[in-house]
């Protein structure tokens, strides 16, 4: 298991918006497997903090940002599901909504290897950032 350091970054050239690193990957992994996994910590971090703003790939619904609201009286606080996030990333990764770059070289499927041993970071880029998908 391994690490791999994650940016994303907008369209046109505006440089790394949010950088982290995943760590626990293993040593090769699919275009796929990575989106999943980088979501799945994504939804983590997003459940415990209560962020009601969210960077990267993760994209709440229109109910769900309405009921996490802090300040409207909300007691509880609905968290996100990671697997129906991560679906969504994985067709907006198909329908072009972001591309991946790995060590400046472009992934361009889902079933794309990537060496995590031999990688350093994946660059995930949104070209343009649509409200309602």
């Amino acid at each position: 298991m391994t690490t791999l350091r994650i940016s994303d970054e907008r369209l046109p050239g505006n440089g790394a918006v949010d950088r982290h690193e995943l760590s626990g990957l293993p040593n090769v992994m699919t275009v796929e497997a990575l989106i999943r996994w980088r979501v799945r910590e994504e939804v983590a971090r997003y459940n415990a903090h209560g962020d009601a703003k969210v960077a990267g790939l993760v994209e709440p619904s229109a109910q769900e940002r309405e009921l996490n609201v802090p300040g409207r009286g909300n007691k509880i606080r609905m968290p996100l599901n990671w697997e129906q996030q991560a679906d969504l990333a994985v067709k907006g990764f198909q329908r072009n909504a972001f591309f991946v770059m790995v060590d400046n070289r472009q992934v361009c499927e889902l079933t794309d290897e990537i060496d995590v041993l031999k990688a350093t970071e994946a660059t995930f880029i949104k070209l343009v950032p649509l409200v309602g998908g």
